[in-house]
């Protein structure tokens, strides 16, 4: 049987992702229509169409790769933060739960719900944010002897 979900072929090698991430749960890629370089979709590898059909024994392990990625998106691009955000049917472009994560600056423009989409300018372009996140995701995963809250999904102290 074909698959339809475009995330779905994305998660099982039919069409291509900047993937940034991935682990047994999911897999997170660079949105090509980015608010901001380096918006992130974080998607569970199973098709689950919204945050309520998730299995609840899914919501931690998903959550973590969310926390992770929202660093992430801070060390390896500089942002000063970040807008983490999930559609349920209405606005939801693709029909497979997908979280975003978008780096932000103070005064980036970034204001209510009209978001203006911009293109990466080149591949060249996309390949660099990839880059820059992938490093900050190995960096923030890479074990620290003695930090306090570590664990596999680059913990780190709670605040």
């Amino acid at each position: 049987m074909p698959r339809t979900c475009a995330f779905c072929k994305i998660v099982h090698g039919e069409a291509q992702a900047y993937v940034v991430f991935e682990d047994e749960i999911s897999l997170a890629f660079l949105d090509l229509r980015p608010l901001f370089p380096g918006h992130l979709l974080l998607v569970p590898r199973e098709h689950y169409q919204t945050l309520v059909d998730l299995p609840p024994s899914f919501v931690a392990p998903l959550f973590a790769n969310v926390r992770l990625l929202a660093r992430a998106v801070e060390e390896g691009l500089g942002a000063q933060g970040s807008f983490v955000a999930i559609n349920n049917r209405v606005s939801q472009s693709v029909p497979h739960l997908h979280i975003h994560v978008v780096p932000r600056q103070k005064k980036d423009g970034l204001r209510g719900f009209f978001w203006p989409r911009r293109r990466y300018r080149d591949r060249e372009a996309i390949l660099e944010v990839q880059t820059a996140l992938r490093s900050a995701i190995d960096r923030l995963r890479a074990p620290r002897v003695g930090a306090v809250g570590d664990g596999p999904n680059g913990g780190g102290p709670l605040v």
